[in-house]
């Protein structure tokens, strides 16, 4: 039953539960176990404090090591990091949700892929692709991201001096593209402030002034050079040749090379090659002596339809498993042939998977 009267405890006393049970305290021995009690707060909550600061330094640690991968900007590979990505246009009962095209593109290894000289001419064509329309869909960390490859892209040009002008055309379709953007801003999707987009540009214009101020040195060896070799040797090169503009550029060496630059079996396979019959015979051109002209007709035919793509190695895409992956990285397939269910997938590809 409670205490229901007066109170019975002195002034000055006080009750505290200890471990024999409640005693009683006077109100000096009161003030000393208050002083106590408040020093060992106040150690707790500096102690406290300082674990909070090391938490937040931790995060914000944490925090920028994550940027940086997805930026491409550290120098240490991360460990958990996958090189292969789950692709799937829905969700399902094992996963949730489904990849966009801008996670694909942070995922995927892009800046080791670049130094290797076998897929540099499918990230260009993969970035040339994306400026021309898919920008906008790419989200802020990817879009700052395709800024950091393509830099890197460019510095590497500028050091190796190979590969001019497919970057020039990726920097020409990559301006234009973002002029039109920027200009009707009120539309785009551009993640950041309209300045920063705008000094990019202006790093565009840097790069492709870079680029247009690149002088070849001849090469100092006195030795055997390509103009030694004998013709048959040069026309066998030639051949093996997948871009007319090149061939053009060989002709303008030297009057013995402009000769057979205008092999007309040459530019027929080189039609042959990028364009079916059925498009051929839609553009067909006959000289006065009633041949065809096989190098008008290859130019002809490059202003109505694509060229024929080749690379030397692509990214490749598991059927079985929803899986895209480098060749060289392999992936985790459950299929008993993973080699039947794996294809390659072009830079045009690798687009539409990511198109719901």
């Amino acid at each position: 039953m409670p205490f229901l009267g007066q109170d019975w405890r002195s002034p000055g006393q006080s009750w505290v539960k200890t471990e024999d049970g409640w005693k009683k305290t006077t109100k000096d021995e009161n003030e000393t176990n208050n002083n106590v009690s408040e020093r060992k707060s106040y150690c707790k909550e500096e102690y406290d404090k300082e674990n909070l600061i090391l938490s937040i330094n931790y995060d914000v640690a944490a925090k920028k090591r994550k940027k940086d991968l997805l930026n491409n900007n550290t120098k240490i590979p991360y460990f958990h990091r996958d090189k292969w990505i789950y692709v799937h246009k829905g969700s399902t009962k094992e996963r949730h949700g489904y990849c966009t095209l801008g996670e694909a593109f942070n995922r995927l290894d892009f800046c080791s892929a670049i130094k290797d000289t076998r897929r540099f001419n499918y990230v260009v064509r993969l970035l040339e692709l994306i400026a021309k329309s898919q920008l906008p869909s790419l989200s802020g960390v990817a879009q700052k991201n395709y800024m950091n490859i393509l830099e890197r892209v460019v510095q590497k040009v500028l050091d190796d001096q190979q590969n001019v002008r497919p970057i020039k055309e990726l920097l020409q379709t990559l301006h234009a593209s973002l002029c039109s953007l920027v200009q009707d801003m009120g539309k785009s999707v551009l993640v950041g402030n309209i300045n920063m987009w705008v000094h990019r540009m202006e790093n565009i214009l840097q790069w492709q002034q870079q680029l247009d101020n690149i002088q070849i040195n001849r090469p100092t060896n006195k030795g055997m050079t390509f103009l030694d070799l004998p013709a048959s040797l040069h026309l066998n090169i030639m051949h093996r040749l997948s871009d007319g503009r090149d061939l053009v550029s060989l002709g303008q060496v030297c009057p013995d090379l402009s000769v057979l630059t205008e092999d007309r079996l040459l530019w027929k396979k080189l039609c042959q090659y990028h364009f079916t019959d059925r498009q051929i015979r839609k553009r067909l051109m006959v000289s006065d002596k009633g041949q065809l002209e096989w190098k008008k007709m290859y130019f002809k035919l490059c202003r109505c339809y694509p060229h024929k793509e080749q690379y030397s190695d692509t990214l490749q895409f598991c059927t079985h498993c929803h899986i895209l992956f480098w060749k060289d990285t392999d992936h985790p397939c459950t299929a008993n042939n993973p080699e039947t269910c794996c294809k390659p997938v072009s830079p045009q590809g690798f687009i539409n998977l990511f198109k719901f």
